[in-house]
């Protein structure tokens, strides 16, 4: 049994063997329907247990989609309507119901603490779907877009990432150490990473530069990254935050600075980061990207129950 949280507690050659499969699953289901099942049905019988705690599209539907194509279930608790919210009942209690009518939990939270205190207590893996300071399974599936896109390992190519310092950056920076790619951060002094993400890039060998000028970033980018500035329950004054960010949208003249075939990828939902006519570009590969997060949440799944091919 394999928990997935956090991509710098996962070992690099782990993350890879994830990658390898995902990769082998989506080739063998070119013929296949969406509800159809993977050949071997390697995970019939089991049941996904999601919650979410915050909004979701596209780890919602992916992750629906993954454990029914292994050939398991799902279901999706709604937090507003379980004792742990409403009746007061402790994560210790909620987790050993969990495990005794789960194989596997997935939860989207509003509070990273609740990832470590499910863990401590569930007796099944749990996955995390997004947390304030992380959201691994994103980025991972971002890693296997840009290597089909690309046909070379990530390792090879400069990425470079334009916006606010959040939980999608976070796992960028995880996933930069883990695969050892170069990546450069464009963003405002004052919305840099913290103190805490900055000394995990000091203490690893890393190849992580950040640049409060985007034109600086982006030169000789092969992939361009970018997120909304005003994430998800971000209480802060938007039309501050916004006018810290103007330089930093992402158009045409901007990308310009960039390697000529080099692409561009959004997690979603888009804000005004990004203009029309590069979100609806040719370099654009959000939609690729977005469809890609069903293989590899598969194999994270796999991943979990310890049965990766």
């Amino acid at each position: 049994m394999n928990h997935f949280i956090n991509l710098k507690d996962i070992p690099a050659k782990d993350l890879r063997k994830i990658l390898i499969d995902a990769k082998k699953r989506k080739k063998a289901r070119k013929k296949l329907n969406n509800l159809e099942n993977d050949v071997g049905v390697p995970l019939k019988g089991k049941l996904l247990i999601q919650m979410f705690e915050k909004s979701s599209l596209r780890t919602r539907l992916s992750f629906y989609l993954a454990i029914k194509q292994l050939g398991g279930s799902t279901i999706t608790l709604r937090p507003d309507e379980l004792h742990l919210s409403k009746g007061g009942e402790s994560i210790e209690d909620t987790a050993k119901i969990l495990s005794n009518f789960g194989n596997a939990f997935m939860l989207r939270t509003d509070r990273d603490i609740k990832l470590v205190e499910f863990k401590k207590h569930l007796s099944i893996p749990i996955i995390n779907g997004l947390s304030p300071s992380s959201h691994p399974t994103q980025i991972l599936s971002d890693v296997f877009t840009v290597e089909e896109i690309k046909k070379k390992p990530i390792s090879k190519l400069n990425i470079t990432w334009i916006g606010d310092s959040n939980n999608v950056l976070n796992s960028l920076i995880a996933a930069s150490i883990k695969f050892s790619f170069k990546l450069r951060i464009g963003c405002p002094k004052n919305y840099q990473p913290n103190q805490e993400i900055l000394n995990y890039i000091k203490k690893n060998e890393n190849k992580i530069s950040i640049y409060d000028d985007p034109k600086r970033a982006v030169t000789g980018a092969d992939v361009i990254f970018s997120d909304k500035v005003i994430s998800m329950n971000d209480k802060v004054n938007r039309y501050k935050k916004l006018s810290f960010f103007k330089k930093f949208k992402i158009n045409k003249k901007l990308m310009g600075f960039a390697k000529k075939n080099c692409i561009f990828l959004h997690c979603l939902p888009r804000g005004s980061e990004v203009d029309e006519d590069v979100f609806s570009s040719k370099k654009s590969k959000v939609w690729q990207q977005a469809l890609n997060r069903v293989h590899v949440q598969k194999s994270i799944l796999l991943y979990c129950f310890g049965k990766l091919r």
